[in-house]
């Protein structure tokens, strides 16, 4: 997916602004030195009516190579619970993915203490779109730093820098990796027990961090939450030649076809019993017929299609058509195509009309467009009426970032699931949340479970992961049930973390 790019003003401006803010705002409160930031006060009621105060800054942190140079403004908002000594509360650094996100999905989806009003079921109301209280925030168990990589939200390089330097999957683990240290040394929280969240390629930079940060910095993390993961790129990955994630891709595919009643009566009963029984099918008969290729007799081919048809909603006829490889993009469109409407990537729960029904694929994400509106709108107004964060530029949703740099995995599919697990042999008392959404295509969560499988943990390390599931899409948030338990689920996970009884 393309997205425009955004013209930004000289960086000197910024600078002045930022700190013209910071010295009329909380004369108490210190800001250290590399820091420019506007300090605000504010308070949010939890689920329950319990109010909790916290302090926000929000500004730019100074990126310095060795030498003391320059390289980059990172902007972050980091929110510390007041009344808790910050060196022994958690502090969770969290980040979206793309590459080329903003951190906007998680910070006013979920985890702040304001978010996006949506309805129950995650469709966004007409607009304008307000913002409401989160009790449902993560501020009641660890501080939070919001932190938008180089390119994407206000961050950029430093006068002279090419933003190209930061684009990619070595150098964004890198440069968050230094963040994340020197953040630790500026606020005084090198004994805070340590967190890491991200969601999507989020979860590819956290994983990445995770080795990186025990490597290199010698910084040890209690907990990495993985919302929507993608760890083995060779699993998501739809290609020629690849057909592993056609396998992995069936049981999305049979939630969506259960969600849309397009399924045979007999698998629209119960979808958790039916999610197992396309997973069987998917590992044990469809995965070794696609195996065999052209060396698979007609009659097995025939009966392959005919039980992927079952599980699917795809017709049969379709499905020889593609030579039983039916990709997710033909998959948005031909589910639902006889009722002229296309099914979402990001959450095939949410469907949309195309130019006309006979096209190849859909012509947009519908459930990428339900939010698109809503979250740029919230988080602008966010910073600027209750953060008092003014700024000139446009806050880029997305950064122009590609092409992103691969070159460390050159002809090769990006596995940064071995990292982690090298991360979780060296740290033992690491633990990692694994959260995905049944209606969710960006990453799909069998995806997930087949790369945690492949990671060869050993039993008392396998103890230390724990996979969640939710009947929403990749921002699972978004459905207020779903945002319900995975709440329940987080504030379970940083007490098992955290050694809290």
């Amino acid at each position: 997916m393309k997205y425009a790019f955004l013209i930004f003003l000289p960086f000197v401006c910024i600078l002045s602004m930022a700190q013209k803010n910071t010295l009329t705002d909380n004369k108490d409160e210190l800001i250290p030195t590399g820091i420019t930031a506007t300090i605000t006060k504010n308070s949010v009621f939890l689920a329950g009516g319990k109010k909790l105060e916290y302090t926000a800054f929000t500004g730019y942190l100074n990126l310095q190579n060795d030498t003391g140079k320059l390289m980059a403004k990172i902007f972050f908002t980091y929110y510390k619970k007041e009344g808790e000594e910050p060196g022994k509360r958690p502090v969770c650094f969290t980040f979206n993915g793309g590459p080329g996100s903003s951190s906007v999905w998680l910070h006013m989806g979920g985890l702040g203490p304001k978010r996006v009003l949506l309805q129950d079921d995650g469709t966004a109301p007409p607009p304008p779109y307000q913002i409401i209280n989160n009790e449902y925030t993560w501020l009641n168990k660890t501080d939070l730093v919001f932190i938008d990589p180089v390119s994407t939200g206000f961050s950029v390089p430093a006068v002279g820098e090419n933003a190209k330097q930061f684009h990619g999957f070595v150098e964004d683990v890198q440069s968050i990796g230094a963040f994340i240290r020197s953040f630790l040394s500026k606020y005084q929280r090198w004994s805070s027990p340590k967190y890491l969240a991200g969601e999507s390629y989020g979860t590819t930079r956290a994983a990445g961090l995770s080795k990186f940060l025990t490597d290199n910095y010698r910084i040890y993390i209690n907990g990495i939450l993985l919302i929507s993961p993608v760890l083995n790129f060779g699993t998501n990955d739809i290609a020629v030649g690849n057909d592993l994630p056609y396998v992995l891709y069936v049981p999305s595919f049979t939630a969506a076809a259960w969600y849309h009643k397009k399924l045979a009566a007999t698998l629209q009963a119960d979808l958790q019993k039916t999610l197992k029984e396309s997973e069987d099918f998917a590992m044990n008969e469809y995965a070794p017929a696609l195996l065999k290729g052209e060396w698979l007799s007609d009659a097995d081919k025939d009966r392959i299609a005919e039980k992927l048809s079952y599980y699917t909603g795809i017709s049969k006829a379709y499905i020889l058509q593609a030579n039983l490889r039916v990709s997710d993009s033909r998959f948005y469109k031909e589910l639902r195509r006889k009722d002229g409407l296309a099914v979402g990537r990001l959450d095939s729960r949410f469907t949309g009309y195309n130019f006309d029904n006979a096209g190849e694929g859909a012509d947009f994400d519908p459930s990428f467009i339900n939010i698109d509106g809503p979250f740029t709108s919230a988080i602008n107004d966010y910073f600027e009426r209750e953060l008092n964060f003014k700024e000139e530029r446009a806050y880029n949703i997305f950064g122009n970032v590609y092409p992103w740099n691969y070159n460390n995995v050159q002809n090769q599919y990006l596995n940064v699931a071995e990292g982690l697990r090298d991360a979780m042999t060296k740290n033992t008392h690491l633990k990692v949340y694994i959260g995905s959404g049944y209606y969710d295509f960006a990453t799909p969560y069998f995806t997930a479970n087949y790369d945690v499988a492949h990671m060869f943990l050993e039993p008392e390390l396998r103890k230390n992961l724990r996979h969640y599931y939710y009947e929403s899409g990749h921002m699972y948030y978004i459905n207020k049930p779903s945002m319900i338990q995975f709440k329940k689920d987080v504030d379970s996970f940083f007490d098992w973390s955290n050694n809290v009884k």
